[in-house]
């Protein structure tokens, strides 16, 4: 029997394979720089499986398991890697061992600048699709759960819900499958998520006042919560299909 009539397609791309060998060859450098630990390790090694698994089978399941994997999702690839070593380096703190701050916030800091790159790389090339779409959306919810992760330890575990919210809006739309309803694009809704990587990432690097980050990352938390409350009123009322009866919410 072949290789290839046991395994899923997705799985034997490159692409997935790729992103594996670059996450080692992450962990490597940040052993060599910081001296990375067993956690760090461990977490890394367990992010680039995951994230083969979980991308190649994707691409197995989109219907389109052998097009062009796209100049766009190679993008966020790349960040996917650079989301492997932070993840490393919370790994690390939370035993104690305070991560290298100038290597967190530059890796993160790259990290949420290409998040900026590859949607539009997508349009300017014409590669966009919902499978990277999605690649880019779990992507961006991983980093924020794993910077809450990092930031709770100095400020308490309140601060968790920034990461977790996401998570918990997918597991709500299991009984209620209203809430997989399609959404209108909202300029707030990027600019809320956007601000959540940026606070969360100088909370957890920049030296401020206490005041300040506690300040900062709280209005970041409610800003978050108005957003996800604002798409989950959007999508109460037009459940059922009433959607193309009802006034499309404001790009505020």
């Amino acid at each position: 029997m072949a290789l290839s009539d046991i395994c899923e397609p997705g799985l034997l791309r490159r692409e997935p394979a790729a992103g594996a060998g670059g996450q080692i060859v992450m962990l490597l450098l940040l052993g060599t720089a910081t001296g990375l630990g067993p956690a760090g390790w461990l977490a890394g090694l367990v992010f680039a499986a995951a994230g083969w698994a979980v991308l190649g089978r994707a691409l197995a399941r989109s219907g389109r398991p052998h097009r062009p994997f796209g100049p766009a999702n190679a993008v966020t690839l790349a960040r996917a890697t650079l989301v492997g070593g932070v993840t490393a380096l919370v790994a690390e703190s939370l035993l104690g061992d305070r991560p290298p701050l100038a290597v967190l916030a530059a890796l993160g800091a790259v990290a949420l600048v290409l998040d900026a790159v590859d949607g539009k790389v997508a349009r300017r090339t014409g590669t966009a699709s919902p499978l990277g779409a999605r690649f880019d959306m779990e992507v961006d919810a991983f980093l924020i759960l794993v910077l809450s992760v990092q930031v709770a330890l100095s400020l308490g575990p309140w601060v968790l819900l920034i990461g977790a919210m996401r998570y918990a809006f997918v597991a709500a739309a299991r009984p209620m499958p209203w809430l997989n309803g399609p959404l209108a694009p909202s300029t707030a809704r990027k600019t809320v998520a956007a601000l959540q990587g940026i606070v969360l990432l100088a909370a957890a690097t920049v030296p401020l006042p206490p005041a300040v980050v506690y300040g900062l990352v709280l209005g970041a938390l409610c800003s978050l919560v108005w957003s996800f409350a604002r798409d989950v009123r959007w999508l109460w009322r037009v459940r059922g299909g009433a959607r193309t009866r009802a006034r499309t919410p404001e790009n505020a």
